[in-house]
């Protein structure tokens, strides 16, 4: 018995040793590969042909009335009736005092807004020392009466000079950066209402000595 269990082991032995040997020692040659496909599975590419895959592609259309997950459509569309329907129906998910929310807002309104509408609001941004057109200051009459949602909406579907942002900002950050146009309408009211500083009284040189 045990030396029947000798010999196996022998065997064994002797088996991986003459495997080792076999081995390539450089680590940029492959080795001896088992089951491959284990190792490589073979994609598909989207837009490849596909012969077994209904409409004879990889890249299925989704069933008719799907939509991605926590993107519900929004019932409007570019009309300024229905940017007023939405200054009234919809609202901010996102509070005033919501400090995450608010700085997020902040980084894409750098990233996104503020080459038009100026780092303050005031629509001197630098693309319009370059001919184009300023928008209004967020903090004008106008500007100022805009709900969130109807800022929005202009986010989502543009408006006059200014296009849509659907694609560039999510939905998510639409809502932020409404958050932030709000915190510099804030601070542009208030450098508005206060009150002028009084002018520096004029300096007079000593007289030049005698």
């Amino acid at each position: 018995m045990r030396t029947g269990l000798n010999l196996v082991l022998s065997v064994v032995v002797v088996a991986l040793l003459g495997a080792y040997a076999g081995l390539d020692a450089d680590p940029n040659v492959p080795n001896w590969e088992f089951l491959p496909n284990m190792v490589r599975s073979v994609p598909a590419d989207a837009f490849a042909p596909s012969e077994q895959l209904p409409g004879g592609q990889v890249l299925l259309a989704p069933p008719a009335g799907t939509i991605p997950r926590g993107l519900p459509p929004l019932p409007y569309t570019a009309a300024p009736e229905d940017a007023v329907r939405a200054g009234v129906e919809l609202v901010n998910p996102y509070a005033a005092d919501d400090s995450a929310a608010r700085a997020r807002g902040g980084v894409v309104y750098a990233n996104h807004c503020a080459v038009c509408h100026g780092p303050t609001g005031l629509g001197d941004g630098p693309v319009t020392l370059r001919g184009v057109p300023p928008p209004p200051s967020y903090a004008a009459e106008n500007g100022l009466k805009l709900t969130d949602g109807q800022m929005f909406h202009i986010l989502t579907y543009g408006q006059k000079n200014m296009a849509s942002y659907a694609t560039q900002v999510s939905r998510e950050d639409r809502w932020k950066v409404i958050l932030h146009v709000r915190l510099l309408q804030q601070r542009a009211v208030a450098q508005a209402a206060a009150p002028a500083a009084p002018p520096a009284a004029p300096t007079t040189s000593p007289a030049p000595p005698q």
